[in-house]
């Protein structure tokens, strides 16, 4: 066939199969249209699941009539004109492709009325097919309607699911960037009835209603807040949001919201660091939820690396996947009794520094910190005492305010520590909680020694490991960050690497395997935690080992002095495999059991 150039139209419909996959996809580039312009208030329409009909208005600017046919051309935008906008976008959409190839497979309308107009206009079909701009009636801002989607290309039309598996995904769109926009009020109807009712979410507490309505009232009860700012790379970071305890952790990542610059979207950097930040709290296997929000400077992240905007290129990945990692590892880190997240931080540093003191007496050597032995309890916690030798009597003698964890009262079944508090009956899982304690305590004593980096261990005969060239061109390049890992590696031909020392902690492990792993997630998210992962999985299981069985009676002193030291261990809600460590009865549900009051 000879070179020709392609109808508008047909370009319009393969435009269309990069952005336009279902009515969800129509609904989001729609959404973003209404955000970008201002919107403060946002009304959906949808039949069908979106396939016979979705409608989006909003109250924002509006498009003015002379304006209107270019709206349905292609690369036609209000948001860049040159190549130094491209470069710093911040707004949602920006390609000028979404309306018309939207046009080109839908019965399409649009409507709007410039804000201070006298009245409305309208387009209906594409610009290139002749459509008339036309008076019409409406209010302020925009109204979009969507028909009949692919009623012209059968074959993709043929795609398309049951209506209520195409409804699910409209919804789940509409839910995503109602959180996105707490300025903007949502209304969403299907089949005319009314769905989603959200108005504008102004300060936190409403902020928290609108995402309890959206994620659950559960997800709230056990999220913590936090914010973060930070300058890195000459670079300004700012992370905020909600992330659930680890003992709400899921079965899919089915509750993973994860916002730039007001931007939704789905990340394999930022997903990793916050997988990364739960590695010592979840079970294998399960999920975190959160809602966060990372605003950075748009120069320093590239947002035209997809046709739907769903994955963007940040110009140093490292240093936003550290950032993201250490964010979220430092507030599940006061996932302890009585915490809160926004500790004080000259608090914060004393207990860091109760930690060193018992670290400092736990570990007997660098390379491998001892772990308590097993069945002296007593001498565990002998660093402890200054605890234990206060009585609950002249505690609450004193005047001084009850702990969170209360006093110990007594030991259920040798397994259990039963506990008093303010609020009610206390349980502890005695093994978990020390568990816990220990671990926290050896990762200290470990991180002392090794600040500048995890000690290697000369291999007796090196290793040498056939690597495709990528591989062997990473290694190369990150040498620095292999010898901070305990790693000495030398590129000894154009596909080939020799390993000279391994971490010193790891000196068993599959060398050839554990090399590969470091060097995917090198390639992948610009570094590795992989060394760091497999050391706590053995500090974790010489923790396990070394803590309390059951059975092990305690003496009452022995109980309070474990209580206090869980109140002030990082993470110390649950133990290192995700298990909670404790768990509270209040007053009200004791007397709920037994029918108090009735």
């Amino acid at each position: 066939m000879p070179i020709a150039q392609l109808p508008p139209q047909l370009i319009n419909q393969i435009a269309a199969g990069e952005v336009v996959e279902r009515p969800a996809s129509v609904l989001k580039e729609l959404l973003e249209n209404s955000f970008d312009a201002g919107a403060t208030r946002v009304d959906i329409d949808v039949e069908q699941g979106g396939i016979k009909l979705l409608r989006v208005r909003d109250n924002g600017v509006g498009i003015p009539p002379a304006e209107m046919p270019l709206a349905l051309s292609r690369h036609a935008t209000s948001k860049i004109h040159s190549l130094e906008d491209l470069e710093c976008v911040a707004s949602l959409g920006f390609r000028g492709e979404a309306l018309p190839s939207i046009a080109s497979v839908s019965k399409f309308k649009l409507t709007s009325r410039p804000q201070g107009a006298d009245s409305a206009f309208s387009i209906t079909g594409q610009s290139d097919s002749g459509a008339v701009v036309a008076p019409a009636s409406g209010p302020e801002g925009t109204s979009t309607e969507v028909a009949d989607l692919f009623y012209n290309i059968p074959a993709r039309r043929r795609f398309l699911r049951t209506e209520r598996t195409e409804y699910s995904h409209v919804d789940k769109v509409a839910r995503q960037l109602a959180l996105s926009r707490f300025s903007v009020a949502f209304r969403l109807n299907h089949n005319g009835k009314s769905v989603l009712h959200l108005p504008v979410a102004a300060d936190h507490e409403e902020q928290e209603r609108r995402i309890a309505s959206l994620c659950g009232k559960e997800f709230i009860e056990h999220s913590l807040y936090f914010e973060h700012a930070s300058n890195i790379a000459e670079s300004e970071f700012q992370l905020r949001g909600w992330i659930a305890r680890p003992t709400f952790s899921r079965s899919q990542a089915d509750m993973q919201y994860f916002f730039l610059n007001g931007r939704a979207i789905r990340d394999k950097v930022i997903f990793s660091a916050v997988r990364q930040a739960y590695r010592d709290v979840l079970f294998h296997g399960r999920q975190p939820a959160y809602v966060l929000y990372l605003d950075m400077d748009p120069a320093r992240v590239d947002v035209n690396a997809h046709p739907a905007k769903h994955e963007v290129r940040f110009r140093d990945s490292r240093a936003v996947h550290d950032f993201v990692r250490r964010t979220v590892e430092s507030a599940l880190a006061e996932t302890r009794p009585g915490a809160s997240i926004a500790a004080d931080q000259s608090e914060k540093g004393l207990i860091q520094s109760s930690i060193s003191q018992r670290a400092q007496t736990a570990q007997s050597s660098l390379r491998f910190p001892a772990a308590p032995a097993p069945g002296r309890i007593a001498e565990q916690l002998g660093v402890y005492q200054q605890f234990g030798q206060t009585s609950n009597a002249a505690f609450i003698e004193s005047d001084q305010q009850i702990p969170p964890l209360g006093f110990a009262i007594a030991q259920l079944q040798g397994v259990y520590v039963l506990a008093q508090n303010a609020h009610g009956l206390v349980i502890v899982d005695m093994h978990a909680a020390h568990e816990r304690v220990t671990y926290e305590a050896l990762k200290v004593s470990f991180s002392t020694h090794s600040e500048a980096g995890v000690p290697g261990q000369p291999v007796l005969i090196p290793v040498k490991i056939n690597v495709s060239r990528a591989e062997a061109d990473i290694a190369e390049d990150n040498v620095a960050e292999l010898r901070h890992l305990g790693l000495t590696i030398d590129r000894t031909g154009p596909e080939s690497l020799t390993v000279r020392t391994v971490p010193a902690l790891l000196e068993n492990a599959d060398t050839e395997s554990l090399l590969r792993d470091v060097l995917s997630d090198l390639a992948e998210t610009g570094n590795s935690k992989r060394i760091e992962a497999r050391r706590d999985e053995l500090l974790s299981s010489m923790a396990c080992h070394g803590s309390i069985r059951a059975n092990r009676k305690l003496t009452i002193d022995e109980m309070n002095a474990l209580l206090r030291e869980m109140e002030k261990t990082e993470r110390g809600d649950q133990c290192n495999h995700g298990r909670p460590t404790w768990t509270q009865l209040t007053l009200q549900e004791l007397d709920r059991l037994f029918q108090r009051g009735r």
